[in-house]
């Protein structure tokens, strides 16, 4: 496994569908909710950088996604390295960690957790 399949993984592993941002854009948006979209990049060694994904629902309720960002923050806490071709990758909650985002599509039903990471690559390139 490689840096993106590693991020990949990691936000996967929710049981919702999770799509980098930027296949998002090369295709229509036919996933339904829930789903997650997830930013990626990488880096060298001993270069932490700033992740973030958005949690999506269609819904007149917090709950779901509110609940959905709990049990990443629970994952994250107990979460090892992750392991991948050349080394390994570490994740941990970035700040804030999560917050309610205001939905600009004027669909009054759609709710948003914006979750930010930060992710460590230690590997030989």
């Amino acid at each position: 496994m490689n840096k993106e399949q590693a991020i990949h993984s990691f936000w996967s592993s929710f049981g919702w569908t999770a799509i980098d941002e930027q296949s998002a854009y090369d295709r229509p948006m036919d996933v339904k909710y829930p789903y997650i979209t997830y930013e990626v990049a990488v880096a060298e060694l001993d270069e932490p950088i700033s992740l973030s994904a958005d949690l999506w629902d269609r819904s007149t309720s917090w709950k779901n996604v509110t609940e959905k960002s709990e049990e990443i923050a629970r994952y994250i806490k107990g979460l090892s390295p992750i392991p991948i071709d050349s080394g390994y990758v570490w994740i941990t909650k970035g700040s804030p960690f999560a917050q309610r985002m205001a939905e600009d599509t004027g669909l009054a039903d759609v709710r948003r957790v914006h979750i930010n990471i930060t992710v460590e690559f230690f590997t030989n390139y």
